[in-house]
């Protein structure tokens, strides 16, 4: 099982991958191939930040539903190729991100380590 400290870890680290992506696999154009998983990895920086769990910032969204978010966006990015229609140019390293981002969810505990109470405003 992956710790939520753990999937913290992944979660900003396949963020950076997925933005990167394109440019390292050499598939950055403006098309949907590359902003797909571009924004697919802002969002997932952006609600990484939010969640309630180990290295976050401001802890609002709760772990659980960051897992489900987790886990439709692997799924999204699973399916960008036939769906947005460029799986004749390139599909394989979407196919492989979007997996692991679903192996990952369900392998992932779904509790934190520790309790986080959000602040109180």
């Amino acid at each position: 099982m992956i710790s939520s400290k753990t999937h913290a870890i992944l979660d900003y680290l396949v963020g950076i991958i997925l933005i990167a992506a394109p440019w390292i696999l050499g598939f950055a154009d403006d098309s949907a191939a590359t902003v797909t998983p571009v924004l697919i990895g802002v969002s997932t920086l952006l609600y990484s930040i939010l969640t309630n769990y180990e290295y976050s910032i401001a802890k609002v969204i709760p772990y659980k539903i960051h897992l489900t978010i987790d886990f439709v966006a692997g799924f999204l990015l699973m399916v960008s190729p036939w769906l947005f229609g460029f799986s004749d140019r390139i599909y394989l390293p979407h196919v492989i991100l979007g997996a692991f981002e679903i192996v990952a969810v369900l392998l992932s505990r779904k509790a934190t380590s520790t309790v986080h109470t959000p602040k109180q405003i």
